[in-house]
Order: C-alpha cells, then structure tokens, then sequence
C-alpha cells in the first residue's frame, strides 16, 4: 500500500513524496482513511510508529477547505509537554510546504503578546499544552467555539502529568459536533475511561500490543551499587565500552539528579546536555537541538524527554534510574530503535530496584536479559556495605553529624547515640541521666529556716543550656502549674502597707 491509496489529496502526496516517504506505518495505513471519513478514531500503537503523521497528513487534506476567523481556530491538537507541540509544528511545516495555512503555537515560555497577534490574524490550526490554552481562554483571548476536529495525543502522558482535569474542561469547550482523535501508546484503564467519555463509536486502532517494546531494540539489565558514586562510574564504564555508540539518552527519575550527573559526565571529559522541565523554553530548545543535531552526542533528561520525541537516529538510551511507572520504560526505550533501525537500551538496577523491575517485565510481557550477571554478582564487601547503610539508616547519620556539631555540650552525647527515638524517649533517657543531680543537694544553697521564699515548695532552677532544662515539660509528672506555679516571687511575699484615711 502506498500514501497514494489512503485518500489523501494531491498537495499532501507531493509533500510525502519530496519528504522521501513511500510507504505508510501500519497506523499511518489503518487511521488516515477513517480521518478522512470523519470518523472518530482510537489510535494505540508503541511510540516510533508514526502517530504523528497519522492525524497531520488527513488534517492538511481536510484543511485544504475553508478559512479561519480572528481568535477561533478550526482544528485544535492538545500535546503534554511543550517539546512535542513543537515537534507537531514541525510536521506541519514538513508536510504543509504546498498550503498556506496559519499554525499557531501555544506554550509556556514565550510571551503572550506574541501568541496573541497569532490568534488575532485567525489559525488553521492550533497546537497547545492544556495549561497556556486555558490561560488565554480566561484572558478572553480565544474562542472555541469553532473548533471542527480536536486531537488529544499521548494521553497516557496526559494522565501522568495531571492534565486530565483540564482536558474535561477543554473538551466542554469545543463544540459537540466535533471530531476527535485520541492517541496514545499504552491504554490503562484510566485512559479508556476517558476514551469512552470523549468520543463517539470511535473506530479503534490498534497496531501493535499496548506497552509492548520494538523487536529492534537490544535491552540489558546493568547491576550496580546503590550508591551514586558506584552508578557514576558504572554508567561512564558502559558509554565508554559500546562501540556502536553514535548518541545516547540518559534519563533519571529526578530533576535533580539530571543536573548532578550531567556535571558529573562533563568534569569527565564528555560532551553532555541537560533537559528537565525546570529549565526555562530557551535552554530547553537549545540543548534538544544541539542533541537532534549531533553536536552534543549524549543529553541527561527526565522524562520530558521521554515521550513522543522524534529523533530517529538515537542509538543508545541509558537508563540511569529504574522507573517507578513500568510504562515510562516502554517510553524511555521506544527513544531508540525507531523507524527500523537498530537500537539498544540498558538500565542501571540496584538492589532496591526489584519490585520497579517486576512491575516492568509483567508489563512487557518478558523477562529482560542480564549483562555480565544479576544482582547476585555484585562484590560481597558491595552488598554488606549496602546492608550496613540500610541499617543504620538516615537516624544514625545524623547523630553522627549533630554530635560533631555541637562537640559534646551538654548532655548531647545521649541524644546522638539515639538518632531515631521519639520525644518520650528521650525525655525518659534525659530524666534517668538527670535523677542524681537532683536528689544530691545543694552545698551553697542557704537553708529553708534563713529563707523564707525558698521554704515554698519549688524545684531548683536547673542551668541553662542543660539537658534537664530543654526536657524539664516532658519530665513533669504533675499537673501543669497555673499562673506562677510552686514559685512565688519574693515582693510578692511582703505584706501589705494600708495607710488608713484621716
């Protein structure tokens, strides 16, 4: 089957043809009909498949017709993260050099007074995340009104983000008699809620095994150290080791970490980028296009990166931490291995990692090969060391760090060899290291018969700064004194002068 036989119009042929495109993907040949035939569409296909030029190919044949209005666009495409809507804008640039449609780009990052003149000249089709779309809804910006087909891709990555709240709000925004394709790479059952709710006897499908990963790709499991430094290194050993290495994405589970390690593979002499979403638009475009360009060969990411991205030449994808969500591996390793070509993907596991790691071989439905041994293979030293840190834990640590820092002052050292007893324990520990100073008397303390406010029932004042002072609330067994308490003051005890009138 060729693009020639899908239905598309002649503009659209002359476009693929020049894009060096012959033959449709299997979800490009069974969607683009039923789009044409203004059908709703269920679309579920593993990522590398070309989702993407699924829904712009019969939305440039569809839009050949008609003509947009001031601040109401006809289609509307909803993508998670601002790098695939810029990716989108560039299927319609690619695709779209025979028409002369208005594309207008909604995203964080760049200023509304720019997005507005867009809206204000009148858009064809408007590509946005839920969040910047609303903030111009609410300006009084933009009208939906108009809307003729909407598009949700990724909306796994939609559920995962949290934009699920907004996508109901958008959808009761756009008119009832909308078309509606709905993308995305695995379906939960959470997500066929929503596909029942959203459209209308879709036509679903379905190419590929939902959160099922590409024959192409090589994937290894990599034991290792729990500690970062042992990761570090084992990460560098395996960049360094494979051969067939031309670029590579390295993802981690935390913002953080994506920062650290970057540094980390940079003061080793590598050429390395960072991505994470707290980066501003401009860094974030300038390290995605220094990696898609090849002229920085390994880019650290979080999962930002991990979805829908086009980069078809990727040959390596390291995963740096083991994914607590077993479908961000199916995304992670779909970065590589696209479009036919080869592709190989290992992930670092540590001994903590067993039940993330199981979660991901029940998802994909096989077991993942091992390099150079499992867990078990790891040095005996590495392993009791690991037991001995989960042992001690972060309570022990910081005892250890709090009796250096305040150098034995006081009663601390009790404290510090505690580091995870709660406060009635240590009240208890304080009160049973505080009982003989306290039955001891005192030598300088005057008598009860020379002093008569120390004759009332009172405790001794114990020094400040003592161990026995910061816990004297939780040593008390009495009742909580009112007012002054056991303690009168000496004026207080003075009588009373009355001058008796004349």
């Amino acid at each position: 089957m060729s693009f020639a036989d899908l239905g598309l119009s002649d503009k659209v042929l002359q476009a693929v043809t020049a894009a060096g495109y012959t033959e449709p993907t299997p979800i490009q040949a069974q969607a683009i009909p039923h789009v044409l035939a203004r059908r709703d569409v269920l679309g579920i296909a593993q990522t590398g498949t070309g989702k993407t030029a699924a829904f712009t190919l019969p939305m440039l044949t569809m839009l050949e017709t008609g003509r947009a209005r001031a601040r109401m666009p006809r289609t509307l495409i909803l993508e998670p993260t601002r790098e695939l809507a810029a990716q989108v804008v560039e299927n319609f640039e690619r695709y779209g050099t025979n028409h002369k449609l208005n594309v207008a780009l909604i995203i964080g990052g760049v200023s509304f007074a720019d997005q507005d003149a867009k809206l204000t000249r009148g858009t064809d089709v408007l590509i946005a995340t839920p969040g910047r779309l609303l903030d111009h809804f609410e300006r009084g910006k933009l009208l939906l009104t108009g809307v003729e087909l909407l598009v949700i891709d990724e909306a796994d990555r939609m559920l995962d983000m949290g934009f699920i709240p907004d996508i109901e709000r958008i959808v009761k925004m756009v008119p009832f008699t909308r078309q509606t394709l709905f993308f995305s790479a695995t379906m939960p059952p959470e997500i066929e809620r929503l596909a029942d709710m959203f459209l209308h006897n879709p036509q679903r499908v379905e190419v590929a095994r939902p959160a099922s990963t590409a024959a192409t790709i090589v994937q290894r499991l990599v034991a290792t150290g729990s500690e970062g430094h042992e990761k570090r290194d084992r990460l560098r050993q395996l960049i360094r080791g494979e051969a067939e290495l031309n670029n590579g994405l390295i993802f981690c589970n935390r913002k953080r970490d994506v920062a650290q390690l970057q540094k980390s593979l940079a003061s080793h002499g590598f050429n390395v980028a960072a991505l994470h979403g707290d980066m501003d638009q401009r860094a974030r475009t300038i390290a995605l296009d220094g990696f898609r360009s090849g002229e920085v060969p390994l880019l650290v990411a979080s999962d930002v990166a991990a979805r829908g991205l086009d980069i078809p030449a990727v040959s390596h994808v390291f995963n740096f931490d083991v994914p607590h969500h077993p479908e961000d591996y199916v995304h992670r390793i779909g970065r590589t291995g696209r479009a036919g070509r080869a592709g190989h993907a290992f992930t670092l596991v540590g001994r903590g990692d067993d039940r993330s790691l199981q979660a991901i071989e029940a998802l994909i439905g096989q077991p993942i090969p091992w390099l150079d041994g499992d867990l078990s293979a790891l040095p005996e030293d590495d392993a009791e060391g690991e037991g001995r840190t989960r042992h001690r834990g972060r309570g022990a640590r910081s005892g250890e760090s709090a009796r250096r820092s305040r150098g034995g002052r006081g009663t601390g050292e009790a404290r510090s060899t505690s580091g995870r007893r709660n406060a009635p324990e240590r009240a208890r520990a304080a009160e049973a290291e505080a009982t003989p100073a306290r039955e001891a008397p005192s030598r300088e303390a005057p008598s009860r018969e020379d002093n008569p406010v120390a004759s009332a029932p009172s405790r001794q004042r114990p020094e400040r700064g003592s161990e026995r002072g910061r816990h004297r609330r939780d040593e008390e067994d009495g009742e909580t004194p009112v007012g002054l308490g056991a303690h009168v003051p000496a004026f207080l005890l003075r009588p009373a002068i009355v001058k008796k009138r004349k």
